[in-house]
């Protein structure tokens, strides 16, 4: 047993987020902890840092599809499909509730019901995992999968032994969180540090819990309608973030970014160090073949080779190599380490190669990063036909508020085709302006077809979802290994 807390053990002196009644239990070794919406990708991530430490791991979601799925069942955790209330009779000394979960929710309400104990993901995490432990966090609207699994590799690739908990699977890792080891006495986590709130008893965003050492800010743009009025409200919450880094910590932060700057310029308690144009941590522009020099402070860093595509890359390696140096790696190490970083499932990940035709699976779901991830890949493929295929599937593309820049966004491909499903506003309308290039369908067999009609040999398929877009990606390779040359 880890001894206890002096917390008081009354219900009506500590809000029910988590029964301290049950403080002998919170602290123990082993305990058994039941996840609600256990498949998305932080979730998941807590599911893995739990059982790795020791406690048994339950937990339940619906709509689940990999890669997590696919990570938990390798890890051997056992999942129920659904939130059914009898799920209590699995008796767990402790309930970990994600934010897909609301009131109204039927296991939820018997927790509630019952005055069973439970706690936040985020909350669970930083009184269990990181007290103690060199945070080093990855904030941004866009970027912070990459940059998170930079920073993590390079650390790794240092000796460092960091914990990680990555909102995607970094490849050089095959898995999304660890608890990680120690070095010279000290613990490392990087953590993907999202603005999204944490659950529905506690509307902070994930970040404030996490008390960071280094904190990169990558970009500040409005996202995530569901929860947040307007960007002002966004920015209030990023300076939430800022207040938490102590004094002897370090901010890393995109110093081209107009949004972040204002943020700061709130107050901050923190040395800073930017990256980006005529910043401390400058990249040159590509080379053909992606290789980039990188200075800091004008002085010569070394040049990077790697295989890594666009702008919002080279930005992303600017901040982790920042990051890493503030934790004692030197840069020169960085570059070593980022040469041989592999990237992450789902970021321009190539699904398959059929008659000459490539097709690539990615994550990009707002317009900054569909029109930064068209343009890496056009960097690559250079006058090839890129064929982009989207799902507007996040909570602020199914509301319509990026509907007047989506158009843009996709030009540069030579054909567009977009799943209209479960849509709340005219996606035929919006995309309008691209002309005769645009195909839509609610339809996923149908849109397959319209794809099928339209690619040819040297063609890459760009498939763009932050879901699993109903097996998309598996049915079209299918299905184009009929395709004529």
């Amino acid at each position: 047993m880890i001894p206890r807390r002096n917390f008081p053990c009354s219900s009506t002196t500590v809000p029910r987020m988590v029964s301290y009644c049950a403080a002998d239990f919170f602290y123990k070794l082993n305990m058994h902890i039941h996840i609600l919406g256990i498949c998305g990708t932080f979730m998941g991530g807590i599911a893995a840092i739990a059982r790795e430490s020791g406690h048994k791991v339950t937990g339940c979601d619906a709509n689940v599809y990999p890669p997590m799925s696919t990570q938990l069942e390798a890890l051997g955790i056992e999942l129920t499909d659904g939130f059914d209330a009898t799920q209590i009779s699995l008796k767990p000394d402790l309930y970990v509730i994600g934010n897909v979960v609301s009131r109204g929710n039927a296991l939820m309400e018997e927790i509630l019901n019952r005055g069973l104990p439970y706690t936040s993901g985020p909350a669970w995490l930083a009184e269990h995992v990181l007290t103690g432990r060199w945070v080093l966090s990855v904030a941004g609207t866009h970027g912070k999968t990459t940059t998170s699994s930079m920073l993590a590799w390079i650390l790794d690739y240092a000796g460092l032994q960091p914990g990680f908990l990555i909102g995607g699977i970094p490849t050089d890792f095959n898995l999304s969180a660890r608890l990680g080891g120690s070095h010279d006495g000290k613990k490392y986590f990087v953590i993907e540090a999202d603005e999204y709130d944490t659950a529905f008893f506690d509307k902070r965003s994930k970040f404030v819990h996490y008390r960071s050492r280094t904190a990169i800010l990558n970009n500040l743009e409005f996202d995530h309608a569901d929860i947040f009025p307007d960007l002002a409200a966004i920015e209030t919450q990023f300076h939430h973030l800022v207040r938490t880094i102590s004094g002897n910590g370090l901010i890393v932060s995109n110093g081209n970014d107009q949004n972040l700057e204002r943020v700061l310029k709130k107050d901050a308690w923190t040395p800073i160090e930017r990256f980006g144009e005529s910043q401390h941590w400058r990249g040159s522009a590509a080379d053909p073949d992606g290789s980039f020099s990188i200075t800091y402070k004008n002085e010569f860093i070394g040049k990077l080779n790697w295989s890594q595509l666009g702008e919002h890359n080279r930005m992303n390696a600017l901040a982790a190599v920042a990051a890493a140096r503030h934790a004692g790696v030197d840069p020169k190490t960085s570059i070593a380490a980022l040469e041989k970083f592999q990237g992450v499932k789902r970021r321009m990940e190539v699904k398959g190669v059929v008659n000459g035709i490539t097709v690539y699976d990615d994550f990009a779901h707002h317009p900054t990063a569909i029109a930064t991830t068209i343009a890496g890949l056009r960097h690559r493929v250079g006058n090839a036909r890129i064929l982009a295929v989207l799902e507007p599937r996040s909570n602020t593309m199914k509301q319509g508020v990026w509907k007047n820049d989506l158009a843009a966004s996709l030009a540069d491909a030579e054909n567009v085709f977009c799943y209209t499903a479960n849509l709340g506003w005219d996606a035929t309308g919006a995309l309008s302006s691209l002309g005769a290039k645009v195909q839509t369908s609610d339809d996923i067999e149908m849109l397959i077809a319209m794809i099928h009609a339209q690619a040819k040999s040297g063609d890459h398929v760009l498939i763009m979802s932050n879901g699993g877009f109903a097996g998309i990606h598996g049915k079209l390779l299918e299905k184009l290994k009929t395709t004529h040359a």
